[in-house]
């Protein structure tokens, strides 16, 4: 922490520090994983299995996952869970790109 920050509020520490808040790294991390994981970056049988939708409707991407409805809580925060619909509304030109550094 530094000094000069100490009786600060969080968005003026992101403002010095030059960053971007904690629930969007953890979103763009998510986002880049799914990534990898579906794009054959990680062995098949480490990676988590992330089940494609059927559903063909005129928007999203060509790579949209299915979403459960879980009826308790044990699987609601797992990244096969919280990450369907951030994939889901990115375009089809970010899933379908060749690298990583397209998730700004």
């Amino acid at each position: 922490m530094l000094l000069s920050l100490r009786y600060s509020s969080y968005p003026d520490h992101l403002k010095a520090c030059n960053l971007t808040t904690l629930h969007y790294r953890q979103v763009r991390g998510d986002v880049i994983e799914v990534y990898k994981i579906l794009s054959g970056k990680y062995d098949s049988v480490i990676a988590p299995t992330l089940i494609m939708s059927d559903t063909h409707k005129t928007r999203g991407n060509d790579l949209r996952l299915q979403k459960f409805h879980l009826k308790y809580d044990m699987r609601k925060f797992y990244l096969t869970n919280r990450v369907v619909d951030q994939w889901n509304s990115l375009p089809n030109w970010v899933v379908t790109a060749n690298n990583t550094n397209i998730f700004f």
